[in-house]
């Protein structure tokens, strides 16, 4: 299946449009279990995953591969503390020229993915990205909705600097959609309305003598 295109969804005024709403799922990621491989500054993949308004902020760590003259990537791994169903990301670079991801793929409920394994696995779906990284912060990606329901973890592998550069670059990713408490376990319990005959229990507020009988 070819990479989905962009969506310029976000060309007009987004407080007033209250997109910050639809962009909320960052407060349903498990932050502590986000990791990400080939991160240049260990951790720095947090830093990515905020609030919608504050995606044209300066990040002070962004988002960033190691260099490699051949293979620019990096492997992010997103786990929510729900279920989710994912309608959109988004994706800001505002680093150097030509260090924007030039491609990303999604995989979702995977908690085993490497390189290695990606690269053998189909992804869920993919994206040629904006070659400006969308600096302006005006581009979404649409996802096949029907694929992203009952989604607990999302990867998302961006690869291929857009203008040649030996690493590539991101300051927020934003995800898009509607979450669902994660379903408790019920727990059955069995009371026991009258004592078993011949039990010996004792009956409330009679005699210490006094049982019940069959």
């Amino acid at each position: 299946m070819p990479p989905t295109k962009a969506c310029c969804a976000h060309d007009h005024d987004c407080e007033t449009a209250d997109c910050g709403v639809a962009y909320s799922l960052y407060k349903h990621v498990a932050v502590d279990q986000v990791r990400c491989l080939n991160e240049a500054n260990v951790g720095s993949c947090r830093n990515v995953l905020r609030p919608w308004h504050t995606r044209l902020d300066a990040v002070e760590t962004p988002l960033r591969s190691n260099e490699d003259d051949d293979e620019q990537e990096f492997l992010l791994h997103i786990p929510f503390d729900g279920s989710v169903k994912l309608k959109a990301i988004s994706v800001i670079a505002r680093g150097p020229l030509g260090t924007a991801p030039g491609r990303m793929r999604a995989y979702i409920n995977r908690d085993d993915l490497d390189f290695g394994t990606a690269a053998q696995a189909a992804p869920v779906q993919e994206w040629e990205l904006a070659v400006d990284g969308d600096a302006r912060g005006v581009i979404e990606y649409p996802t096949q909705v029907a694929k992203f329901t009952g989604v607990h973890s999302l990867d998302l592998l961006l690869s291929g600097a857009s203008g040649g550069m030996d690493y590539i670059e991101v300051h927020f990713i934003g995800l898009k959609g509607e979450f669902a408490e994660r379903r408790r376990q019920a727990v059955e319990t069995v009371y026991e309305l009258r004592p078993v005959p011949g039990d010996g229990q004792k009956i409330p507020g009679i005699g210490d003598g006094a049982h019940w009988h069959a």
